[in-house]
Parts: structure tokens; C-alpha cells; sequence
């Protein structure tokens, strides 16, 4: 079984590190992945998407998804083409704080969470993304919360180390703020799991 997670938002607010974080705690369970990118020209505030396709099995999937079975927007910016591929059925987890758009796609489940809003009362605005994928964590169960801090311990480079504890404490509160598996990903869904 294939899940595809769309990320987008605007470029700075981490919408890569989000995905790839994503990616590498998914590979370090044993999934299989694959991870496609897409940033405009801006270094910030042009648009960023990633798609990352999870499966539990190997990965058969074209360069170019089709369908999602999931978005997580930070930013309304680019909306329209992230929704057309949608599936009905699908789940959208938004950043309340600056997303305020209606969702059209019949059927598609969507939570809200004001990670730019938890992130600024942390002190740290940059974190919003990683509380906005915790929270998608805890929605989904698609991966465990532990998988997804060591693969953030991984990917911050040694020069940028003195942000993996606000970096974490970001995860761990939009896991806590994200109604647990509320839209478990697997059919054995990784309950239970830290």
C-alpha cells in the first residue's frame, strides 16, 4: 500500500526539511520511499512543494503523482493546484494560522492546527513546520514520534545543532495538539508508538 503526503507552503518556511524528515523517518522503519521536489526561483517566499509517497511495499510509483491521499499546507500560496489532486477521500492538515481557504474536494478530512501561533508562543516562529508535521504524525501514525526525532536529529547539519532541542520540542508539541490516528495511514497503525 502507497500513502502520498503533498507538502506546500511558501519557501522558508521549511517545507523540504518537513518532507524529507518525513522520508528519512519512514526509510528508517523500513518503508520503502519516494521523495520529489519543487521550489520556485525565490530562496523566500516563492512556492515550495514536495510529494513524499511511503508504501510498505516497494515503491511503484512515476515521478509525477497523480492523486494525494494527503496535504499538509503551511500556506494558502499555490493552493488551487495542490487540491485539484486530492483524492475524495483524502486528509489535509492545515496551519490555521495563515491558511483560511475552503477545502472543495468532497469527503476529505481536514484538522487544523495553528503552528504558527504554538511556534511563536515557543519563541521560535522558525519550528512552525515541525509542529505542523508532528501534528500530521499523530493524525496519520504514519510514522512513530520516534522515528521522527531521530531522523530531525539526523538531517540538522553540525552547524545549525543548536536548534535540535527547539526543533524537537516543535514535534513533540504538534504531535500532542493532533487527535491521535484520527486518519491512521496503515491498517495495523503504529498505536501506541512514541
Amino acid at each position: 500500500m502507497d500513502h502520498e503526503t503533498r507538502f506546500t507552503g511558501a519557501a522558508g518556511q521549511g517545507i523540504q526539511l518537513m518532507a524529507t524528515t518525513l522520508a528519512l523517518a519512514a526509510t528508517d522503519e523500513g518503508r520503502d520511499v519516494l521523495m520529489s521536489s519543487e521550489i520556485d526561483g525565490w530562496m523566500r517566499g516563492g512556492h515550495s512543494l514536495a510529494t513524499v509517497v511511503v508504501a510498505d511495499e516497494p515503491v511503484r510509483a512515476l515521478p509525477v503523482v497523480a492523486q494525494v491521499a494527503a496535504a499538509v499546507a503551511m500556506h494558502p500560496m499555490r493552493w488551487p493546484i495542490v487540491e485539484a489532486r486530492l483524492r475524495p477521500s483524502g486528509v489535509v492538515v492545515v496551519n490555521e494560522t495563515l491558511f483560511e481557504e475552503e477545502i472543495r474536494v468532497a469527503g476529505v478530512r481536514r484538522f487544523d492546527v495553528p503552528a504558527t501561533a504554538l511556534a511563536t508562543e515557543m519563541g521560535n516562529v522558525m519550528v512552525a513546520g515541525f509542529v505542523l508535521l508532528g501534528a500530521y504524525t499523530a493524525i496519520t501514525e504514519i510514522v512513530s514520534l520516534d522515528a521522527l526525532v531521530a531522523a530531525m536529529r539526523k538531517l540538522v547539519p553540525p552547524y545549525r545543532r543548536q536548534h535540535v532541542a527547539a526543533n524537537e520540542t516543535a514535534l513533540r508539541a504538534g504531535f500532542e495538539r493532533g487527535p491521535r490516528a484520527a486518519a491512521a495511514v496503515w491498517p495495523s497503525s503504529l498505536a501506541g508508538a512514541q
